[in-house]
């Protein structure tokens, strides 16, 4: 869909940019993506306390990303400039993927979350191949898919770790 047949259609591109920036966290003068991330923080707190099994927790990973495809390349048409800084939803609706299948282990949630996040953050900015290729991908797909490839960086080693520290602490 180009920008022009948003319009037409009636979305509002303050309320799509409003989501892009994270409600308005990508604003922030310092490490907007760092901030940005908070909401992702949010939602994986809401999908812990849904306490959903792990097929639906993944469904759940997967229409985030495919909606922030779309959110992102709207977002980077107003702002007209590639993967802008004051995008940040693909920093908080991929971070979800950091937690799959740890989310539902409730007594040690809440020291996995704070890892995930540092984890996150370190793969999006390291941008292992080949999440840094996928930057290269023109608009919302771009800028989407090198955060979905650093989530799962981020999510092999938030396993690796938890069975580290399993093995260590039990």
């Amino acid at each position: 869909m180009s920008w022009q047949e948003i319009k037409q259609a009636g979305f509002g591109r303050g309320a799509i940019t409003a989501i892009a920036s994270g409600l308005g966290l990508g604003f922030s003068p310092f490490a907007s993506g760092t901030v940005g991330t908070a909401w992702g923080i949010v939602i994986v707190i809401g999908l812990y306390a849904l306490q959903l099994p792990l097929i639906a927790y993944v469904a759940v990973c997967v229409v985030l990303t495919l909606l922030c495809i779309p959110i992102c390349h709207v977002a980077e048409k107003v702002y007209g400039k590639k993967d802008d800084g004051r995008i940040v939803a693909d920093e908080f609706l991929t971070f979800p993927i950091c937690m799959i299948g740890l989310v539902g282990y409730i007594s040690d949630f809440w020291w996995l979350l704070p890892m995930a996040f540092c984890s996150s953050r370190f793969f999006d900015i390291l941008k292992l191949p080949p999440a840094r290729q996928f930057e290269s991908i023109p608009g919302g797909a771009g800028i989407t898919l090198d955060d979905a490839a650093a989530s799962l960086y981020s999510l092999a080693a938030n396993w690796a770790a938890f069975w580290v520290i399993l093995r260590i602490w039990y």
